[in-house]
């Protein structure tokens, strides 16, 4: 692709001529790597060029035919179509308290029933709406990975029943009291809310229990053809479930007057951070896309050979995907698309990357790069998107419609990390904020 004219010796790993592209495939793209001077060069498909060579211009463009051939290209080669929101979800309110966090908020918990008939697949909603301010609120939505019980030790919060994975308080994977609030720290509940944000969080395993299981259990079934046993090549991995999930949350916050909908941000770490920009690059409902340590397959660059791979992904998690994704581990260069455009496809709305400094595996340089080759799109629509050149220092987060901070430590979601988000938030979901309600 082009590179703006300001990058000048930013990105010099980018300038190759098309005629190299040939030799990119002989370049290593497997085993470990994070010795930054052994990435090699690489050639990122182009956004701005239609897949007959007409160059995009204009928003027009962009939005009739360029977004949507590049969506195509993520659907059938790395994360499967996904089906459409099914006609009729039943949404049942189990529990409330309206005093909850000492008064700070109201505490709602909503089943959804995902499947329309008793005894299917549920995803149970967690909803924290703040009290004392004028409704309706901006929200965030996000997936967690132990249960609703583990992001606070309130004993309100009903305990899991679902399926878990092995670790502390989870005994023959299911969960008990000892695991509630175990990952409080990812979910400073009371400062979203008393920055004046709702929150709703669902566990991840109500959607796909993440083992590869060839998809017996989970949403996926649901979905099957009369005598399909497992999804086509093209149909959609465990992330495209929980990208569908997190919309059916939010089809639920739609129903709630104490929420406002066109102001909710999703939100996800690590594997839910490549979610969570699936989720934002399919569904232009999210006003906001917020993606924490997402690294290969989320907001890292593909083509970068450092950290993770598409070889690894395939190896260790081939249920992520789609079964199209497993033909590039050792050829990720013929890979169509590149994690830059997938960014690219939250355009125009406000989006932010978030990295750490010591999370080497998920490639936090690579990370920044999808950003800064995301930014001609956003240069379309007359937006400003990072407003830097060069990868910032730990502790110094930058950005304008689009956002990004490299965080000291390791792979976490942190307090820190939450504070810039609302930060961020605050520019663009506030009424009257400079840059609310950008189409």
């Amino acid at each position: 692709m082009g590179i703006p004219r300001r990058l000048g010796k930013a990105l010099p790993v980018l300038c190759l001529s098309l005629g190299a592209v040939a030799l990119l495939a002989q370049l290593p793209t497997r085993g470990v790597n994070e010795d930054e001077s052994r990435v090699g060069p690489f050639v990122l498909p182009d956004p701005l060029r239609c897949a007959d060579g007409t160059p995009v211009r204009d928003v027009e463009t962009w939005r009739s035919r360029r977004r949507a051939e590049i969506l195509e290209l993520f659907r059938r080669h790395v994360y499967g179509r996904s089906p459409e929101r099914p006609p009729a979800l039943r949404h049942e309110v189990s529990a409330e308290d309206r005093k909850a966090l000492d008064g700070l908020a109201t505490r709602r918990e909503v089943t959804i029933q995902l499947s329309g008939d008793d005894g299917g697949p549920e995803l149970r909603l967690l909803l924290f709406v703040p009290n004392g301010v004028s409704r309706p609120v901006p929200a965030f939505v996000g997936l967690n990975f132990g249960g609703n019980h583990t992001v606070h030790p309130d004993p309100g919060i009903a305990l899991s029943r679902a399926w878990q994975r092995e670790g502390p308080g989870v005994v023959d994977h299911r969960a008990t009291e000892s695991s509630r609030g175990r990952a409080s720290s990812r979910w400073p509940i009371e400062t979203i809310v008393s920055r004046g944000y709702a929150l709703a969080t669902a566990y991840y395993g109500d959607l796909d229990p993440d083992y590869d299981d060839g998809f017996a259990n989970g949403v996926h079934p649901l979905f099957y053809r009369p005598g399909q046993s497992r999804p086509d090549p093209d149909e959609w991995g465990a992330i495209g479930a929980w990208a569908w999930g997190l919309s059916r949350a939010l089809d639920h916050l739609e129903t709630d007057e104490a929420i406002d909908a066109a102001r909710v941000a999703v939100v996800g770490h690590s594997r839910l951070g490549k979610a969570a920009l699936w989720a934002g690059a399919q569904d232009e409902r999210f006003a906001i896309v917020v993606s924490n340590d997402s690294g290969e397959g989320g907001a890292a660059l593909a083509r970068r050979w450092y950290g993770e791979t598409v070889a690894d992904l395939n190896e260790r998690f081939p249920h992520w995907f789609c079964r199209n994704y497993r033909e590039y581990g050792d050829d990720v260069h013929a890979l169509p698309v590149d994690q830059h455009e997938l960014v690219a496809l939250v355009a125009p709305r406000p989006v932010y990357v978030a990295s750490a400094s010591e999370d080497r595996w998920a490639d936090p340089r690579g990370e920044f790069l999808a950003l800064k080759h995301a930014e001609p799109v956003y240069a379309l629509f007359g937006l400003e998107g990072l407003g830097v050149d060069a990868w910032p220092e730990p502790g110094r987060p930058v950005g304008h419609t689009m956002g990004y901070h490299l965080r000291p430590g390791g792979h976490d979601l942190t307090a820190y990390d939450w504070e810039r988000f609302l930060d961020f938030a605050d520019r663009h979901l506030r009424r009257g904020a400079a840059g609310a309600g950008e189409e």
